[in-house]
């Protein structure tokens, strides 16, 4: 069945939109269609009245965190546009999405595109529009943000996504927002936006997840695991495997980005978002059998030293304790995380790489560098 298209083509022009995965990660049935913008009444007992329903833009918007976070504030009844290169689809239909409900998502949902590095355009496109709130999903650099703060001088609220990654090593874990940060870590560039953000008098809230998991992901966290897993493989984790990290799912997430709008107990504030347990590098290899429904794995301890991956990387984690407290969270904004590990990594496996889809294809090179055993073909 046909589905509502892409967005046009023309840099300065915004259009409801949709297109569509007739299975994602498989053949695409787009169309193009162009429609008249109209207003969106919400149906049933749900209503938004004008006076909370908010302008909102997201930078990014079409991977992982925005695909969930853009559901949410449309039920909200928010108008919601999505800045993007326009090199991947506006839209696409979640698994376990009802056609009805992805229809009704995509027919909402407005587009502009651009590179947010061409900052003359960032800065006219978003004046013409005005915003009331941005969410910048995908910010790396303070640069790529003065633009559009330029662009938005009445803006009520930034919100942005930063990590877990900008806290300095600590023998005292978990991390708290108040802990040293590290001004030479791979993320400095988020934590120079937190400054740039704090010093340009900004209403803005930061978020800084640990490890992110969940359909749609496309950093190699679970599915490193159920690709082993899938092929009866033995699981390679360094050294002991009781290094200590922590898994955040994605929905609780997108739900925690949905709590701080326009919430002044969030204002100028830093959160740390993740899944409320802790857990070990081994007990996530168990976790992510529970929840794909494998056999207990085989798990082989090695010492990283010994081996020379050149610039493959071998594990999908950084090989030490990295946790966060996400107390600050809970008790400031009253969020907490739905998702148990296993309960979420059922939800991950079930919704993605249960059906046969994944980001990447399985690479065991190293695995086999490790075991002594030539490449394995499954």
């Amino acid at each position: 069945m046909a589905r509502l298209g892409a967005p046009q083509q023309n840099h300065s022009s915004f259009s409801p939109l949709a297109s569509s995965l007739s299975d994602f990660g498989g053949t695409r049935l787009q169309t193009q269609i162009q429609l008249k913008r109209k207003v969106w009444k919400p149906k049933g007992a749900f209503y938004v009245s004008a006076s909370s329903a908010k302008k909102i833009l997201i930078m990014g918007g079409t991977r992982f965190i925005g695909v969930f976070l853009s559901r949410l504030l449309v039920k909200e009844g928010h108008q919601v546009t999505l800045f993007t290169r326009g090199k991947a689809p506006i839209t696409q239909q979640l698994p376990g999405e009802s056609d009805n409900d992805y229809a009704d998502f995509s027919s909402k949902i407005l587009h502009l595109k651009g590179d947010r590095k061409d900052f003359d355009f960032v800065k006219s496109s978003l004046s013409a529009e005005g915003f009331d709130v941005v969410y910048d999903i995908n910010g790396r650099e303070a640069n790529e943000v003065e633009p559009i703060l330029d662009a938005l001088p009445n803006l009520e609220q930034y919100i942005y996504c930063s990590s877990a990654g900008v806290y300095l090593k600590t023998d005292l874990p978990p991390h708290f927002e108040t802990d040293a940060v590290d001004p030479k870590s791979r993320h400095k560039g988020k934590l120079e936006t937190e400054s740039l953000l704090e010093s340009k008098g900004v209403n803005w809230t930061s978020l800084r997840p640990v490890y992110i998991y969940g359909p749609l992901n496309y950093n190699p966290v679970e599915e490193w695991f159920f690709h082993r897993l899938k092929a009866g493989r033995p699981i390679p984790i360094p050294n002991s495997g009781i290094q200590i990290t922590q898994l955040g799912h994605v929905k609780d997430l997108a739900k925690a980005f949905v709590v701080v709008l326009g919430n002044d107990k969030a204002s100028r504030q830093v959160f740390n978002i993740s899944g409320d347990k802790y857990v070990t590098f081994g007990g996530l290899a168990r976790a992510c059998a529970k929840a794909g429904g494998f056999p207990e794995p085989e798990i082989v301890h090695y010492n990283h030293k010994d081996f020379d991956f050149g610039k493959k990387k071998a594990f999908p984690f950084r090989d030490q304790h990295f946790f966060a407290s996400i107390e600050k969270a809970k008790s400031v904004l009253g969020w907490e995380p739905e998702f148990g590990l296993v309960e979420g990594l059922t939800d991950s496996y079930e919704l993605d790489f249960g059906r046969g889809t994944y980001r990447k294809e399985a690479d065991f090179e190293t695995d086999d560098i490790i075991l002594g055993k030539k490449l394995v073909s499954v």
